[in-house]
């Protein structure tokens, strides 16, 4: 396994790394040992690598210091418990908390790269996908060379990568960026997630403008509570990491940030009129998907066109995407001429067409708030039943499930609890979860299929003409994780293979 490098060539030595960490340099005749990348990752270690080894959830990266020998890892940068792990494997520097500086070293090591960049960072429970991925595409129709981090996987210029994180690990981030340096891109917008916030992952990045979609419940398990995982969104709007923020106000989260946040910020809301950006007017077409809109921005900006875009909550995103253009001096006028061309990313309300008779779509929905987003668009656009399948991750915040299957409940008319995720967890304890009750089933029109494929085979044999059939929760996504084992799985495909096996 290896990663995207730069060309360039990269060293330091051990004393200079100590000078930097500001401790004593207890390496005693290694002073001059060069270290030419830096990696957290073991299966990534290149020859003549930093290898960092961070505490984690189930093991310490210490325990995976013999492969990063083999690989040709030099020296090792890890905490207390990985010096004792390590001991005289490799030269081992130890300090308080490895995670917490990763990010300025990786900086450091490559050139601070972000400070070449117009770096844009989006945050928010759900939307913060579809707003990255349309500013991105903003920025290529005016021709510019950009990049794109995030949960659909990583872009610079024409070369895709893919993604483990939303926000990668600090020592990748900066090492990718010093890849679009070398490349020469010029704007480069990235997800922020809760988790890359509060674990450090962006330290040593400043961003030219910071985006807020909404926050709604998700996370938990590793946040604690609401409070919690709202401080760490906040913290993006800091002037650690940014000057500048536009900040949708539509939710009390969003309207709390923007009183708070101690950068300068600019409103945004979708009919709300006292916001800096919003829509002046929306009008939907019958039989049409998308909406005719008029923006209202910053100064007097009138911004009128066609988005081709399906349900109102992609009209926020698509809302915030053309104000943080705008801030990073894309001219109006051009938003204006190509906003008909704009398109969701894969796995956001997908379509999946093969000559049926009834709507077909796909969306990664995860979260109650999502849920229910998508299942009131689907409920717009057809004019029969909506039938929704829908599971939850094992291993994540278990506080959502019963929400998420009493969203499922009341924004279908034909609801199919499945597996999504279930990890190492029972697919039936986590459907039982989401239940609450099996009085429910009785009450309402729904049924249990642990079988992901074989619930979305049902789904599609229950749908008439006019129905619409969604798949939800796993969007992009082209595995299913089981009991430690990814296996291939895209609903997209199954979706439509599913389709086909009713002629």
């Amino acid at each position: 396994m290896t990663a995207l490098r730069p060309l360039g060539e990269f060293s330091k030595k051990a004393k200079d790394l100590c000078s930097f960490l500001g401790i004593d340099n207890v390496l005693h005749g290694v002073n001059d040992l060069y270290f030419t990348g830096i990696t957290h990752n073991s299966k990534m270690v290149e020859f003549g690598d930093l290898f960092i080894a961070l505490p984690g959830v189930k093991r310490h990266g210490a325990n995976f210091v013999e492969e990063a020998k083999e690989k040709g890892a030099t020296l090792v940068l890890t905490d207390q418990q990985g010096m004792n792990i390590i001991q005289d494997a490799l030269p081992c520097l130890g300090v308080g908390d490895p995670r917490f500086m990763v990010g300025d070293l990786s900086s450091w090591f490559y050139g601070n790269p972000f400070a070449s960049l117009d770096a844009v960072g989006v945050t928010g429970t759900n939307g913060k996908t579809t707003t990255a991925a349309l500013l991105e595409q903003i920025w290529r129709f005016n021709h510019r060379t950009t990049s794109f981090v995030g949960t659909i996987g990583t872009t610079i210029g024409e070369e895709s990568l893919s993604a483990e994180f939303t926000t990668p690990e600090a020592s990748d981030l900066q090492r990718l960026a010093a890849v679009m340096r070398e490349r020469h891109v010029r704007n480069c917008v990235m997800e922020v997630s809760s988790h890359g916030i509060v674990q450090h992952r962006i330290s040593g990045i400043r961003f030219s403008v910071v985006g807020f979609t909404h926050l709604s419940q998700d996370h938990l398990d590793f946040h604690g509570d609401m409070e919690s995982y709202f401080q760490a969104k906040a913290k993006l709007f800091s002037s650690e990491f940014a000057d500048r923020g536009i900040i949708n106000i539509d939710s009390k989260y969003g309207r709390r940030l923007y009183e708070e946040a101690p950068i300068q910020v600019q409103s945004l809301a979708r009919s709300d009129k006292r916001a800096q950006w919003h829509f002046e007017s929306i009008d939907r077409l019958e039989n049409e998907n998308g909406y005719r809109v008029a923006i209202r921005g910053t100064g007097g900006i009138l911004i009128e066109g066609w988005l081709s875009l399906i349900g109102l909550h992609n009209l926020d995103n698509a809302l915030l995407a053309i104000a943080l253009a705008v801030e990073t001096q894309v001219d109006p006028l051009a938003i204006a001429a190509f906003m008909h061309l704009l398109r969701a990313p894969s796995g956001r309300l997908e379509s999946v067409a093969v000559g049926q008779k009834f709507l077909a779509l796909v969306d990664y929905a995860h979260t109650p708030d999502a849920v229910k987003r998508v299942l009131a668009t689907a409920r717009e656009l057809t004019s029969g039943r909506v039938i929704a399948v829908l599971g939850c991750g094992g291993d994540r915040d278990r506080s959502k499930r019963p929400l998420m299957g009493e969203a499922l409940l009341s924004g279908s008319d034909y609801a199919i609890f499945t597996s999504d995720n279930p990890r190492s967890e029972d697919p039936q304890r986590i459907m039982d979860e989401m239940l609450g009750s099996d009085s429910i089933l009785h009450e309402k029109a729904a049924v249990i299929e642990v079988d992901r494929r074989d619930a979305i085979v049902k789904a599609v044999a229950e749908a008439q003409d006019g129905d619409c059939v969604l798949v939800l929760g796993k969007g992009h996504e082209k595995g299913q994780e089981v009991a430690g084992v990814k296996y291939p799985f895209d609903d997209r495909l199954e979706l439509a293979r599913a389709i086909e096996g009713l002629s």
